[in-house]
C-alpha cells in the first residue's frame, strides 16, 4: 500500500502524504482482515467511511489490494474528470459516503449504523477519523447519538497521530485524554499500537461474536506515527525544500521531489 500511495502521490504531485502512509495498517487491518463484504455491491457487506477524507489515497490503495479498484483506475488519481480524487466520491467502487468535509463522517456513520439495526441487518459499520477532528462538535454529536441508541455494531477508529494542519494537536486543542472523554460519552474504549495490524484486527473483531445487538458503541484509539515508514516525513525534514524548517506538519502539504520520492521508495524497499 505504501509503495501505492508513493507511487500515484508522485506523479500528481499533491501533499497529504504523511496522513496517509500513518493509516496504511488501520486500512489493512479493516479491509484485509475485518470487513465483510463478498462485493462492493452487496447490499448487506459492512460500511466503511473514510471521515479523514484527505487520505483518500491510502484508501484507493486498500481498494485496489481487494480488487475493487483497478491499476488503469490509479493511475487517473487527481486526472482532469476522474473519479479518484483528493477526496473520496462515492462513485469510486467500494466507496459508499463521499466524505472530505471533516466531522461529518462520523455523522453518516452512525446513520448507517442506525440504518442496519432498522433493517434486522447484522453489518457493521466502521469509521476513521483523526485525532484532530475531534476538534469537531460535530463528532461529539454524534458520539453522544450513538450511545443514546447503542450502536454496538458503530466501531471508529481515531488516527491519533498527534498532527493537524497548522501544528501539533497538544498545542491547537489538547486532545491527550481522548480515553477519559469517550468513556464519558458511553462508549466502549481500546487503546492500540496503531502500526499493528494483529492489535487493530482484535479490536476491531472483539465485539463482533456478541449476541446482544444493544450495546456500546466502540472506539479503537490508534496510536499512530505521522509520515510512518519514511524516516525524512517522520522527523519533518523538507529535504528538497531547504529554506523551509525541520517540523512535522511539513508532510501534511508537501508534494514529493523526484529525489525524495526515490528516497522514500528505497525505505519502503528495504522495510518489505
Amino acid at each position: 500500500m505504501r509503495r501505492i500511495i508513493l507511487r500515484q502521490s508522485r506523479r500528481a504531485n499533491v501533499g497529504h502524504i504523511g496522513c496517509c502512509l500513518c493509516v496504511v495498517e488501520i486500512l489493512a487491518a479493516i479491509y484485509g482482515s475485518v470487513l465483510k463484504a463478498s462485493s462492493p455491491d452487496d447490499p448487506d457487506r459492512d460500511r466503511f467511511i473514510l471521515s479523514k477524507g484527505h487520505a483518500a489515497l491510502a484508501l484507493y490503495a486498500a481498494l485496489a489490494a481487494r480488487g475493487w479498484v483497478s491499476a488503469a483506475e490509479l493511475d487517473q488519481f487527481c486526472g482532469d474528470g476522474s473519479r479518484i480524487a483528493v477526496h473520496p466520491e462515492h462513485t469510486v467502487s467500494g466507496v459508499d459516503f463521499s466524505t472530505g468535509s471533516l466531522g461529518q463522517g462520523i455523522c453518516m456513520a452512525a446513520g448507517a449504523a442506525l440504518a442496519a439495526r432498522f433493517q434486522k441487518s447484522s453489518r457493521q459499520v466502521y469509521c476513521l477519523v483523526s485525532d484532530a477532528e475531534c476538534n469537531e462538535g460535530s463528532v461529539w454529536e454524534a458520539a453522544m447519538f450513538a450511545a443514546q441508541h447503542r450502536l454496538g455494531n458503530l466501531h471508529v477508529v481515531v488516527d491519533w497521530n498527534g498532527q493537524q494542519a497548522l501544528g501539533s494537536t497538544r498545542e491547537v486543542i489538547d486532545t491527550s485524554n481522548l480515553p477519559e472523554r469517550w468513556r464519558a460519552f458511553g462508549w466502549k474504549v481500546s487503546e492500540v499500537d496503531g502500526h499493528s495490524v494483529p492489535q487493530l484486527t482484535a479490536a476491531l473483531t472483539s465485539s463482533r461474536g456478541d449476541a446482544s445487538p444493544v450495546r456500546a458503541p466502540h472506539v479503537i484509539l490508534a496510536r499512530t506515527v505521522f509520515g510512518r515508514g519514511i524516516s525524512y516525513m517522520e522527523q519533518g525534514i523538507p529535504i528538497s525544500q531547504t529554506h523551509l524548517p525541520v517540523q512535522p506538519i511539513n508532510w501534511h502539504y508537501l508534494p514529493m521531489s523526484e529525489h525524495e520520492f526515490e528516497i522514500a521508495m528505497r525505505e519502503v524497499e528495504a522495510a518489505s
